[in-house]
């Protein structure tokens, strides 16, 4: 081996290991400046005012600020976009939920959004239950009496939901196939108007979030029958979940989570985890989640890639054998 050859190989080796050191030292250096936070909705909304404290929270703890920045439109597919062409650096987080990530590359494969492969997940941050309900003089008591309704009623019930491909129609495409009845699917652009035919009486039933019915159903403006969740829920303790009511395996939880771009180094997505995780749990985002029938919900990077692939699979079959297409 002549001397040349000698030299261009400690030249480098020198090279590698200045650029390891270097990637080490910045993620030893992290953060250095303001991270940028895609929220797909915009301000003011239910996951928007609870990520708010939480970021600020998180800033306060890593000394940089969180930039919130709000990407509405294309049902959170803007914000995925940013994210997955961002550098995988950190300095870019998506609040995303289990629609963006889930439902909307199945319901729209041109998007070429891959949940596995395209983002880092960091940790889901909150989670609730959908709410099944009926208007306020249905003669429907519980979900053995809409089960009883739907297969005595020619051409069967009708089901609002907040949009196609939403939980609210998944759950209704779920409950459907489950009684092996037709019915008609009515969606709406978003949970209120929804509310609003339910309580006129315009739909037979309705899965939607306790947030969007909790006010309404407490004065008497319609009537919760199970909780679509694994449990029953601190605001309507006296409410069965699906599974108690004779349903099991009828339920679905919406989450919203923190993600970061594929390839943001692994002391970097742990440092995140540890700090989001901690901002979540205080009383004070209790204090915030508590009314909206909502958990905080906190987990390793690891256990949050394997729930947004497992909801990827279950909620892909559903779409596929209900033939739910987008609008």
């Amino acid at each position: 081996m002549n001397i040349a050859t000698i030299l261009g190989k400690v030249l480098g080796g020198v090279a590698l290991a200045a650029l390891v050191a270097g990637a080490a030292g910045a993620q030893s250096d992290y953060p250095s400046r303001a991270i940028t936070l895609l929220v797909p909705f915009p301000p003011g909304g239910s996951a928007d005012t609870v990520i708010r404290p939480v970021a600020q929270k998180v800033a306060d703890a890593l000394k940089q600020p969180i930039v919130i920045d709000n990407r509405s439109g294309g049902g959170g597919n803007i914000a995925a976009q940013v994210t997955k062409q961002a550098a995988p650096d950190g300095y870019t987080l998506f609040l995303t939920n289990m629609g963006v990530m889930s439902v909307n590359p199945i319901l729209s494969p041109e998007l070429n959004l891959d949940p596995v492969k395209d983002f880092q997940p960091i940790t889901p941050i909150i989670s609730f239950p959908h709410i099944l309900v009926v208007p306020p003089d249905s003669p429907v008591k519980t979900v053995a009496d809409l089960a009883a309704l739907a297969k005595s009623k020619p051409g069967g019930l009708s089901f609002g939901s907040q949009g196609v491909g939403s939980g609210g129609q998944i759950l209704g495409e779920m409950f459907k196939a489950r009684l092996g009845v037709p019915m008609v699917h009515v969606p709406y652009r978003g949970a209120a108007p929804a509310a609003t035919d339910i309580m006129a009486g315009r739909l037979d039933f309705l899965f939607t979030s306790y947030i969007s019915i909790g006010e309404q159903a407490k004065a008497g403006k319609l009537r919760i029958i199970a909780i679509g969740g694994p449990k029953r829920i601190d605001a309507e303790p006296g409410i069965p979940s699906m599974a108690e009511a004779g349903f099991p395996g009828l339920d679905l939880e919406m989450w919203h989570g923190v993600v970061a771009p594929a390839g943001t180094p692994a002391p970097i997505v742990q440092r995140l985890n540890q700090e989001f995780g901690k901002a979540a749990r205080g009383p004070d985002i209790q204090r915030i989640v508590a009314p909206q029938a909502t958990d905080v919900l906190i987990t390793s990077p690891d256990d949050f890639a394997k729930m947004i692939a497992s909801d990827t699979i279950r909620l892909g079959k559903v779409i596929r054998d209900a033939g739910i297409k987008p609008q």
